[in-house]
């Protein structure tokens, strides 16, 4: 049975809607054995938040925390999450959007053992929105979430509100690599959370205030969605960008290789001169795109490596092309089309190599210096004089 949670409230620029939320969060947990307490992480607002705050930690469990010079509603967060000691952090938007009445119901399913993360969801039976979501509105919260989709099972795991153990939290703090606003996303994914379960509300327009989302945000939660996919899926992450790399080779190989030709160098010749090339090419590409978490400092050393990995694909490459040349007469007036055949037979081979063979160093300084920077980042930046206790 959970006893205690901490409710952070990422805020900036929300004074006008941070004395309705209070009422409202303490007339749904007073009734509650739950001990609770707020904890609002603000961007250094230029309006009224700190007075507003200070008044509000006089009649409420409240803690305000002031971010100086760290932005972003998911490092927020994230902050308010580790400054928590209760055995439950709940995330709510400031803007009136999620109901407050929901917690005591989400606090419930997530006491469930085998219940690992609990969303107030607007995609289940009995959830709903503001009549005055317009369609562009709702078809980019449904483009959205179907982006998420393979991330987890979720019906809205797009949303800032939900509620999970902060042990889970904790073990998997050091690994968030936070970026615009779907905490909650990264959470799931971050957190292994395998059991996700989702209580109906009703979502609300803002009541107060401007809405934070921009073309920007929109930009962001792409850039994340690709973090959270590789950090999912590496390898599968790895060989579509090796496919990349690959596919400005096949550029690279089709230009040189028209080019050797024009030249009057004898096809087999042009092709493997345009391979060497292409496999140049390559090789720059994938150590600074595809393999950077698997090279050395020795520049000639990783190349000395990826051409000798990369030989057998390029036999086979070269052996396919040829056949296909010297075989059949519609490759024989068209040797690039046959260059193009042996590319494609390859490249799984080429990937498989160079994975295994072809970069295998580990760049410990960087790795190390990222992982430090990734938790500064998630941690924000330190309080500026906190108001209020837990």
């Amino acid at each position: 049975m959970i006893t205690s949670v901490s409710i952070i409230v990422p805020t900036y620029h929300e004074a006008e809607n941070l004395p309705h939320l209070m009422e409202r969060i303490a007339a749904s947990l007073n009734a509650t054995e739950l001990k609770w307490s707020v904890i609002v992480v603000d961007d250094d607002s230029q309006d009224e938040t700190v007075a507003v705050c200070e008044g509000l930690s006089e009649k409420f469990p409240l803690e305000l925390i002031v971010r100086k010079s760290e932005r972003g509603l998911s490092t927020a967060v994230v902050a308010g999450m580790r400054a928590s000691e209760a055995e439950t952090v709940l995330c709510i938007d400031a803007d009136l959007s999620h109901p407050p009445e929901a917690i005591p119901a989400m606090i419930e399913t997530l006491s469930a053992e085998e219940c690992d993360f609990v969303i107030g969801s607007r995609y289940v039976a009995g959830g709903t929105t503001d009549d005055e979501w317009g369609i562009f509105r709702w078809l980019n919260s449904v483009i959205a979430t179907g982006l998420a989709k393979p991330l987890t099972s979720a019906n809205d795991p797009m949303a800032g509100f939900f509620a999970l153990r902060k042990s889970d939290f904790d073990a998997a703090a050091s690994k968030l690599d936070v970026i615009g606003y779907k905490i909650g996303l990264e959470l799931i994914v971050k957190c292994d959370c395998r059991e996700v379960r989702e209580v109906p509300i009703h979502f609300a327009d803002r009541q107060f205030g401007e809405s934070k989302l921009s073309l920007k945000e929109q930009l962001n939660y792409l850039r994340h969605l690709k973090k959270l996919y590789t950090y999912r899926w590496p390898e599968v992450a790895r060989f579509i960008r090796f496919g990349m790399v690959g596919s400005s080779g096949v550029i690279v190989n089709m230009v040189a290789l028209s080019l050797l030709i024009q030249l009057s160098v004898t096809p087999p010749l042009a092709m493997a001169i345009a391979i060497w090339i292409a496999m140049s090419s390559n090789f720059f590409l994938n150590r600074e795109f595809t393999f950077q978490d698997r090279t050395t400092a020795n520049f000639v050393s990783d190349y000395v490596r990826f051409c000798l990995a990369s030989l057998t694909g390029a036999a086979l490459n070269w052996s396919v092309a040829t056949f296909l040349w010297s075989t059949f007469s519609l490759f024989e007036n068209a040797p690039t089309l046959a260059g193009l055949v042996g590319i494609a037979a390859g490249l799984f081979v080429n990937f498989t190599l160079c994975r295994r063979f072809g970069f295998f160093g580990k760049k410990q300084a960087v790795q190390e210096s990222a992982g430090q920077k990734n938790n500064e980042t998630a941690a924000g930046t330190p309080a500026s004089s906190p108001i209020g206790s837990r």
